[in-house]
C-alpha cells in the first residue's frame, strides 16, 4: 500500500475528530472565554505565566513529543502496521487526546491544581499521597530511559572487545550533540528577549527561527566529541537548571525553539513520502504471537504507549501547562490539538520504517530512532540538502523529542516530590518537612534516583515505561471520571478508556512480573537489570491497585451523594 494514502487517512480522521468530538467536548464540559485564568490570577514570573495559546501549545507539544511515538510505533510494527496504524488513531482520538484535554480541563477549572492535588480535592489525601508517590517513581522511569537515549544519540564513541575507538557516526553525534548545548544557550538568550522586550507575533517569530538557525550553523561546525558517560552527566545538568529556573527563561523559550524543528522534521518526512510516495514494505498483519515483543494484547497497546494514549501527557497539562494557559478558549488546542498532532507524528515514524523496510518485509536494522532518522534524512538528500546536514539535523531532532520531555518530567518530578511530603501551613512545618519541599533537594533526589535506574539501560527499562505509562492514564481517567461526576458533566466518554487501559496495563505488568521471576529462577537475573525492574514492577502494581479502589470507592460514593 502507498504509504502517503495511510497518512492521508490518518491526517483526515485526526482532524475531523479534533474539529467534531474535540469541540463537542469543550461544549458539553463548558468553557469561558472570560474567565480569569490561574495564570491571571496567581501570576508569580516563575510557574505561573499568562503566554500566548500557541507558545503554550508549542510546549504542550515539546513536552509530550518525546521518544515515545517514534520508538513505539516502530517498535509494534512487529505485528503489522495495521494493528499499529488502528490504535494510534482510535487510542489518538477516544483515549490519549480525550485524557490530555480532560487533565487540563479539569486543573485549570481548579486554579492550577496538579493532578496530585486535584486527587487529594476529589478523592482525599490518602489517593494524593499514592497517586504522588506513583507519579515521582513514573518520572524517575522516564528520566533514566530519556536520558540514557539522548547519551546514546550524542555518543560519538563504540567499544569493541573492550577497545574504545571512534564510530562512524562520530561527526553526525558530536555535531548533534554540539547543537543541543547552543540550543540551550539560545533559548536562554531568546527566553530573556522575549520576557524583556515583550515579543510577539512575527517579531517573536523571526526573533525564535534566527536563534534556532545559529544553534544548527554554530553546531555543525563545532561538533563536540564526547563519550556516553559524559554527556549522561551533561543531561542532567541541565535538567537539574530546568526543573529549578522560571519555565520563561530556558524552558518555555526551548520547546518554542523546539517547535520549529520539529515542523521542519515532519514537513521532510511528509515532502519525502508525497514525492517519493514509497511503498509500505512492512507486513499489513504478523499474527498474534511475536517471538520478541510476546502477545498482541496487552504489548501492541503499552509498546504504542504515547503514539496513542500517554499518562505523562496529563503531568504536562496539569503540572505545567495549565499554569501558563492565559485564556480558557486555548485549552482545545493545546490539550487536545496537541496530542492529534503527536498521534500524526506516529502514523508518520510508521509510515518511514515501512518504506525503509525490505522489498519482502524485513524490517530495517536499527534503533527505531536510527531507522526514522536514516530515512527522513534520505528524503531531505532527494532536495539538494547535503548529506552531513540532513543527518546532523535529524539526529538532533529525533533526540530534541527525548529532551524536550527530560526537561519537563524532571520539574514535573521535582513537583511531585514536594507535593509529597507538603502540608498546608508550610510557614510552621517541621524543619524536615521545609527540607524535604525545597525546590533544590527535590530536584538533587529526583535526579539521583533517576541516574541510578540508567544502569539499567534504556532498551531494559523501555517495557516498563510503557506499562507505567498507561497506567498512569488509568489512574487519570478515574481521577477525571470522579471530577466530572462531583461537578455534574457528562463523564461517559471517559469510562472505556478507563476500563480498557486498566485492564491492558495491569495484564503487562503481570506478564512482565512473570518474566523477571522466571529469570532469578533461571539464575539469569541481575540486581542492577531484572532486580530494579522486578522492584519498581511491584509497586507499581501495588500503587496502582491501591489508587484505583480508593478511587473507585470515592467514584462510587459520589454517585450515590448525586443520585
Amino acid at each position: 500500500m502507498n504509504t502517503l494514502v495511510i497518512v492521508l487517512i490518518a491526517a483526515v480522521c485526526l482532524v475531523a475528530a479534533y474539529t467534531l468530538y474535540g469541540r463537542w467536548l469543550a461544549n458539553k464540559w463548558g468553557i469561558d472565554p472570560k474567565a480569569k485564568t490561574p495564570a491571571v490570577v496567581h501570576n508569580d514570573g516563575q510557574d505561573y505565566v499568562p503566554t500566548d495559546g500557541w507558545t503554550v501549545f508549542a510546549h504542550q507539544f515539546s513536552s509530550i513529543a518525546g521518544a515515545g511515538p517514534v520508538t513505539g510505533a516502530i517498535q509494534a510494527a512487529a505485528f503489522g502496521w495495521l494493528p499499529v496504524l488502528l490504535w494510534i488513531i482510535i487510542g489518538g482520538i477516544f483515549f490519549g487526546a480525550v485524557t490530555d484535554f480532560g487533565a487540563l480541563y479539569a486543573s485549570v477549572k481548579n486554579d492550577g491544581k496538579s493532578m496530585g492535588l486535584l486527587i487529594e480535592k476529589y478523592i482525599g489525601k490518602a489517593g494524593r499521597k499514592l497517586f504522588l508517590g506513583f507519579c515521582w517513581l513514573f518520572c524517575l522511569i522516564v528520566i533514566a530511559a530519556f536520558a540514557d537515549m539522548v547519551a546514546d544519540t550524542f555518543n560519538a564513541y563504540v567499544v569493541t572487545d573492550g577497545v574504545q575507538t571512534l564510530s562512524e557516526n562520530a561527526a553526525v553525534n558530536g555535531a548533534a550533540g554540539s547543537i543541543s548545548l547552543f540550543f540551550i544557550l539560545f533559548a536562554v538568550v531568546f527566553g530573556v528577549s522575549q520576557h524583556r522586550l515583550k515579543l510577539t507575533g512575527w517579531k517573536e517569530v523571526v526573533f525564535g527561527l534566527v536563534c534556532t538557525v545559529l544553534a544548527f550553523v554554530l553546531g555543525m561546525n563545532f561538533p563536540v566529541i564526547l563519550g556516553k558517560e559524559m554527556w549522561v552527566y551533561i543531561a542532567f545538568i541541565y535538567i537539574f537548571l530546568a526543573a529549578v529556573l522560571p519555565m520563561w527563561f530556558v524552558m518555555q523559550p526551548r520547546d518554542y525553539m523546539s517547535t520549529f524543528m520539529f515542523i521542519g522534521m515532519i514537513a521532510g518526512a511528509v515532502l519525502g513520502l508525497l514525492f517519493a510516495h514509497p511503498t509500505m514494505n512492512l507486513p499489513v498483519f504478523t499474527g498474534f504471537q511475536n517471538e520478541s515483543l510476546g502477545t498482541l494484547f496487552p504489548i501492541l497497546f503499552v509498546t504504542v504507549a504515547c503514539g496513542a494514549v500517554s499518562g505523562f501527557h496529563s503531568l504536562v497539562s496539569s503540572g505545567t501547562s495549565s499554569k501558563t494557559i492565559s485564556n480558557e478558549k486555548d485549552m482545545l488546542k493545546v490539550g487536545y490539538g496537541a496530542m492529534v498532532l503527536e498521534s500524526l507524528l506516529a502514523v508518520i515514524a510508521l509510515c518511514v520504517a515501512g518504506a525503509a523496510a525490505g522489498a519482502d518485509g524485513t524490517a530495517a536494522v536499527g534503533t527505531p530512532f536510527q531507522i526514522f532518522s536514516s530515512g527522513v534524512a534520505g528524503f531531505l538528500e532527494m532536495f539538494g540538502i547535503p548529506v552531513y546536514v540532513a543527518q546532523s539535523f535529524m539526529t538532533m531532532c529525533v533526540s530534541a523529542l527525548a529532551f524536550t520531555t527530560l526537561d519537563s518530567v524532571a520539574r514535573i518530578g521535582r513537583m511531585s516530590f514536594q507535593e509529597l511530603f507538603s502540608v498546608d501551613d508550610m510557614e510552621h512545618a517541621e524543619g524536615w518537612r521545609k527540607v524535604l519541599c525545597n525546590k533544590y533537594f527535590a530536584t538533587v533526589i529526583t535526579l539521583v534516583f533517576g541516574y541510578i535506574l540508567t544502569q539499567v539501560g534504556y532498551s531494559n527499562i523501555w517495557p516498563l515505561f510503557g506499562s507505567a505509562n498507561q497506567l498512569l492514564s488509568a489512574l487519570v481517567l478515574i481521577t477525571l471520571c470522579v471530577f466530572l461526576k462531583v461537578t455534574g458533566r457528562t463523564l461517559k466518554t471517559l469510562v472505556p478508556p478507563f476500563v480498557i487501559m486498566l485492564v491492558v496495563t495491569f495484564s503487562a505488568l503481570v506478564q512482565r512480573f512473570i518474566s523477571l521471576v522466571q529469570s532469578f529462577s533461571a539464575g539469569t537475573g541481575v540486581f542492577m537489570v531484572e532486580g530494579l525492574q522486578l522492584i519498581v514492577a511491584v509497586l507499581l502494581m501495588i500503587l496502582g491497585v491501591t489508587i484505583v479502589v480508593t478511587s473507585g470507592k470515592e467514584l462510587i460514593r459520589s454517585k450515590k451523594a448525586v443520585n
